[in-house]
């Protein structure tokens, strides 16, 4: 009976209100408190995250865009040379590059299935530091960078926070967008390289209820 109970109470977590004071208690996931957080897992994740984030600039000249070659450099027969068209050939010195790199993007691709069970064991990870915090509601009267600044110092938080909630709030958003690091986003936008880069997470209890789904 003893252990039924510990367990019960493992799966509760306090629920704050903006003011930081505790309003009542939210369920959560066995995942959350049991999943062991695999570090070679959360690497694979982040480095195709962040080589997906890149954009490569490296960029040579293909032979149609070098300079030169408008003419044949010699006669095709009869001078005991080689064949040759144009100096804008690859073979050539100065000439043009064969399947050289061009500016853009090269996309990794990540099953989404992974990406979810990245999620999970990127929230059980901050979950066992003791750096998710659940509020049951986050409402301003005005869209000022000073109260939102004032929420996040009563909550002890650095603007380096993500709030995520369930939907998105107009008033939220604009009183945010001046909190340098500081990034309020949905259930839906969340991965596990935004959890992680995150000195703490901030969930409204309805945001969870979204986010229910994850380790499944």
């Amino acid at each position: 009976m003893a252990q039924s109970k510990q367990k019960q109470a493992k799966t509760q977590a306090p629920l704050l209100n903006m003011k930081g004071e505790s309003v009542g208690e939210v369920d959560l996931q066995d995942t959350l408190v049991e999943l062991k957080p695999s570090k070679e897992f959360l690497h694979e994740y982040v480095t195709v995250y962040l080589a997906n984030q890149r954009e490569r600039s490296a960029s040579v000249k293909t032979r149609s865009e070098v300079s030169g070659g408008g003419h044949k450099p010699w006669k095709q027969k009869h001078t005991g040379r080689a064949r040759a068209g144009s100096n804008r050939s690859p073979l050539w010195r100065h000439g043009g590059v064969i399947h050289g790199p061009k500016p853009g993007r090269i996309y990794l691709e990540f099953p989404k299935q992974k990406a979810r069970k990245a999620l999970a064991h990127a929230l059980a990870a901050k979950y066992q530091e003791g750096k998710i915090t659940f509020l049951d509601s986050v409402q301003l009267d005005d869209a000022r960078t000073r109260e939102m600044a004032s929420f996040l110092k009563k909550l002890n938080c650095s603007p380096r926070t993500v709030l995520v909630m369930e939907e998105k709030n107009p008033k939220v958003s604009l009183a945010s967008r001046n909190i340098k690091e500081f990034i309020v986003t949905q259930p839906e936008n969340l991965n596990a390289y935004r959890v992680l880069s995150a000195e703490r997470l901030l969930l409204t209890k309805a945001a969870w209820q979204k986010l229910s789904v994850v380790g499944k």
